[in-house]
């Protein structure tokens, strides 16, 4: 479905500059369950599925169903829900947005890949798309999702990290500095930062495909969502670095540490 599904997703979308961080986790969640699926002969072609999905429902506490669950769509259920999505918003529904954007602001990969165990996952064509910001459709519940079942393993090391990657794609997440993720391009090696002029930009949620050497240094493929541009780019694995404080602003203080870090799969079972 296209982003201009409606004028608030469309005015959304044109006001940030790259996904969100939930958006960032919610994609390489789905990415990872839909590699995963394939290697075991889960699905018989690489399947996508919604990222939006878990945007939606990762760290949601349902409420007790009352009642029946529900077990038919009615046109009266659509139409009451063009209304909602057409309507001007009341302070209540301003209120419950803000608190969904707190909730969203704390979501990570383990979150949604917890969820997608937890209530199953759609195929991208039944959620809504990516950066939708309608409110979701009360028969949402009747929407088929496929089941998934396993365990979240995660890995700090390297070592690890490798070892995970021999099964398939492995999620982390990347320490991106500014100008030199956008000059590394796609044939190059992103090493961090290189001095003057260097912006700390932050951790960006990535899912590395392979290790190789390049020039004797070894490298990661990783696949990337930067600005709204997915691509691949190779990674020092070599390269460690450090941050200070910079006008008293201890956020900006990084130990010593790879450019990859905190890595993640989902191990499905059949």
């Amino acid at each position: 479905m296209s982003s201009r599904c409606h004028p608030d997703c469309q005015r959304a979308a044109a006001a940030k500059e790259e996904d969100d961080s939930a958006e960032r986790a919610a994609t390489v969640a789905a990415n990872l369950i839909s590699t995963a699926r394939v290697i075991l002969k889960l699905d018989r072609e690489f399947t996508e599925y919604s990222a939006q999905y878990l945007v939606d429902n990762a760290l949601v506490v349902k409420e007790p169903v009352q009642g029946p669950p529900r077990s038919t769509l009615t046109i009266a259920d659509c139409l009451e829900h063009l209304v909602d999505v057409t309507s001007p918003k009341t302070e209540a529904e301003l209120e419950e947005m803000a608190k969904q954007q707190q909730r969203r602001a704390k979501i990570t990969v383990k979150d949604c890949l917890e969820c997608a165990f937890k209530e199953g996952i759609p195929r991208r064509e039944h959620w809504a798309h990516l950066g939708c910001v309608s409110k979701v459709p009360p028969y949402a519940s009747l929407i088929p999702r496929v089941p998934v079942k396993g365990e979240v393993i995660e890995a700090k090391t390297l070592e690890d990290a490798f070892k995970l990657l021999q099964h398939g794609p492995v999620g982390a997440k990347l320490h991106v500095f500014s100008p030199e993720i956008d000059l590394a391009g796609e044939d190059g090696v992103y090493d961090g930062p290189s001095g003057g002029g260097t912006s700390y930009v932050g951790l960006r949620d990535v899912i590395l495909v392979a290790v190789d050497k390049i020039n004797g240094e070894a490298v990661g493929t990783v696949k990337i969502c930067y600005k709204k541009n997915t691509s691949f780019i190779n990674v020092s694995l070599s390269r460690m670095f450090t941050t200070l404080a910079h006008h008293g602003d201890d956020s900006q203080t990084i130990a010593p540490t790879g450019l990859l870090v905190d890595f993640i799969v989902p191990r499905l079972s059949k």
